[in-house]
């Protein structure tokens, strides 16, 4: 780790947000060392006693649609974040700071303004020095919910194998049977593509090719509909119907993207981004390392 990535891990949350920023133009609103006092921890010396917790948040929101008027009613108000950290302290006691941050970024993320958020919480009392956690969480990760009730879809990926085999239907059948949402990907189709020698344009001839690929499912099965923004992702999970991705929109429009090219990767990143139960994976493909999401070979 270099010096200048220590320096970042340290920084204040709205420095962070500023390095990791993606092409997307987004406002940010930030609270800065905003001291109250909680009975938190796990131990048992911690029950009963209140102590000083140091947040720092920072959220990033949308450029507003339309003029301000100077009207505080059209904006995320900087009183929405302590009351939302008052709210989530005030609705149990937690035994865990990263408990604490992980209900304070989904309560901020319920607003319709925001897009990502940075939480940094420190206890103060524990020593001569502050002990903290820090989370970033965007609106992509949240799951979907039906009548309040968070759904975790199925993610599967498909090698072509899999996609030309004779008894695909009763792989499908057995995948959906599962109860689950279920979200197909599929890498890049087998023969050769245009070659660029150039990073961006090879990442999007890249793209295409693999949704020419989705085409291909969907010409197998009926059930496998193509579908490209996370608008159309959620309705179908919300009517519990299975969809094959079209990646290029959802990964050149985010703003924190996947950095990998690598047909495998994205489909983890879809599945991080969907909070996806599991990702299930077909033939003989290498697992990304650090997945925030269970894996399983098929």
């Amino acid at each position: 780790m270099t010096t200048s990535d220590i320096t970042l891990a340290f920084a204040h949350p709205e420095e962070r947000a500023e390095a990791s920023a993606g092409a997307a133009p987004r406002d940010r609103i930030s609270l800065r060392d905003h001291v109250v006092e909680a009975d938190i921890g796990a131990f048992q010396k911690e029950r009963g006693l209140k102590q000083r917790l140091r947040f720092n948040v920072v959220v990033e929101v949308r450029p507003a649609p339309v003029p301000l008027d100077d009207d505080v009613d059209r904006i995320l108000s900087y009183d929405r974040i302590t009351e939302t950290i008052a709210e989530a302290l005030a609705a149990e006691r937690l035994n865990l700071l990263e408990t604490l941050a992980e209900k304070v970024a989904e309560r901020l993320l319920a607003e319709p303004a925001a897009m990502r958020v940075f939480v940094r919480i420190e206890k103060l009392d524990v020593g001569p020095y502050a002990l903290g956690v820090e989370i970033v969480r965007s609106r992509a990760e949240v799951p979907v919910r039906v009548e309040g009730a968070a759904v975790h879809p199925l993610v599967v990926w498909l090698d072509n194998a899999t996609i030309a085999a004779p008894d695909l239907g009763l792989r499908l059948d057995a995948l959906i049977g599962r109860g689950l949402p279920v979200i197909f990907c599929v890498g890049l189709p087998e023969g050769p593509r245009p070659q660029t020698g150039h990073k961006p344009t090879q990442r999007r001839i890249d793209l295409l090719a693999i949704e020419q690929n989705a085409w291909v499912l969907a010409a197998r099965d009926p059930r496998c509909v193509v579908v490209a923004s996370r608008t159309e992702i959620d309705w179908a999970i919300k009517r519990g119907r299975s969809v094959v991705w079209a990646p290029s929109k959802l990964v050149l429009d985010a703003a924190d993207g996947p950095h990998s090219r690598e047909p495998v990767a994205l489909a983890l990143w879809l599945a991080e981004q969907m909070a996806a139960e599991r990702i299930v994976l077909h033939g003989d493909v290498a697992i990304p390392a650090g997945s925030r999401v269970p894996v399983e070979r098929a």
